[in-house]
């Protein structure tokens, strides 16, 4: 990674799926990276106070540059450390559209199946029975209007996406494949998280997975990247940096990433204005701020927190709604 940029913080938590697609992410980048291990559920004071409203996990800090969502942080470590790439065959359409699936289609599915009853007993097991009714309120609440997929309709999903994964496996051939190819590349990591679920939390019904011949081997594989370089961080130091980086006038033009236009308008939202961003649907808390960017693919908010200083948060434009305050 270039010296130029400060080293990445990831706010997570253990259990997230989408957490471990990060840390798998940053492992398969080899980078050094700091850990803040934040809250399951509301509150969360100190991820609001960087990120401004914006709840979900995980998140990737680089000074008081703030990155929301999984996909945009792919992006963002492609920036910082080019090889080995996310795309070591190309494929950058493909690579992107499988991701999408994965990210929401794979994922629900599996999350309908996962949280069966035997799945949520082995899940809380150990849990205080208040502490697991606060995480199902809490998740409830992140839903809301969203239709959540029975645990039989997510199992026969499930069982057909498996399928299709073993057949993309098959017809790459050879001793080590991978979903598009020898090397793993952005679709595997977008696959991976929800069936590391599968295996990891919820073992007692990982049996789905022989569904798909192969598939325990291509996980195997995958998990042999491991996580990088983690260095072990707190919410206070990764507050105190925000600060100290917006004090110093930091800037790494982490919105452009080589885009050519800082503004590309779909809105009738001028650069300058008071905005608000909000997921389309699951985890529906907005960010407030001044946008100060709208490139082809994501929206830079800037905003200022008491402890974190001025932070600059950005969201990709897929999957996210832009509104004028």
């Amino acid at each position: 990674m270039s010296g130029a940029f400060p080293i990445p913080y990831l706010h997570h938590y253990p259990m997230s799926p989408f957490a471990e697609k990060a840390r798998l992410m940053l492992g398969h980048k080899r980078l050094t990276w700091k850990s803040v291990i934040v809250p399951s559920i509301m509150p969360k004071p100190d991820v609001v106070a960087l990120t401004g409203g914006y709840r979900k996990t995980p998140f990737l800090q680089l000074g008081n540059d703030v990155f929301c969502d999984t996909g945009l942080i792919a992006d963002v470590l492609e920036h910082l450390a080019p090889e080995p790439s996310f795309y070591p065959q190309g494929q950058r359409g493909l690579n992107r559209a499988l991701a999408q699936w994965a990210d929401h289609h794979l994922f629900w599915a599996a999350m309908g199946y996962n949280f069966q009853p035997k799945g949520l007993a082995q899940v809380f097991d150990g849990v205080p029975p208040d502490a697991a009714k606060a995480f199902g309120a809490d998740r409830g609440a992140m839903s809301t209007g969203m239709t959540r997929i029975r645990p039989a309709d997510g199992a026969a999903a499930y069982k057909s996406y498996l399928r299709r994964l073993a057949d993309m496996l098959h017809e790459q051939g050879g001793d080590a494949p991978c979903l598009l190819g020898h090397a793993p590349s952005l679709a595997d990591f977008a696959v991976y998280h929800s069936l590391w679920f599968t295996q990891n939390r919820v073992p007692a019904l990982a049996g789905i997975l022989d569904t798909a011949p192969g598939v325990r081997e291509w996980l195997a594989r995958m998990t042999a990247i491991g996580h990088g370089d983690m260095l072990k961080s707190h919410a206070t130091e990764a507050l105190a940096e925000s600060a100290a980086a917006a004090s110093a006038g930091l800037r790494h033009d982490l919105a452009l990433f080589g885009e050519s236009e800082v503004f590309q308008d779909e809105h009738g939202i001028a650069l300058g204005a008071e905005v608000t961003v909000a997921a389309e649907s699951f985890g529906q808390e907005t960010t407030q701020g001044t946008l100060l960017a709208a490139t082809r693919t994501r929206y830079t908010v800037q905003r200022t927190d008491e402890r974190a200083g001025t932070v600059r948060v950005h969201f990709p434009r897929v999957g996210y709604v832009l509104k004028a305050v």
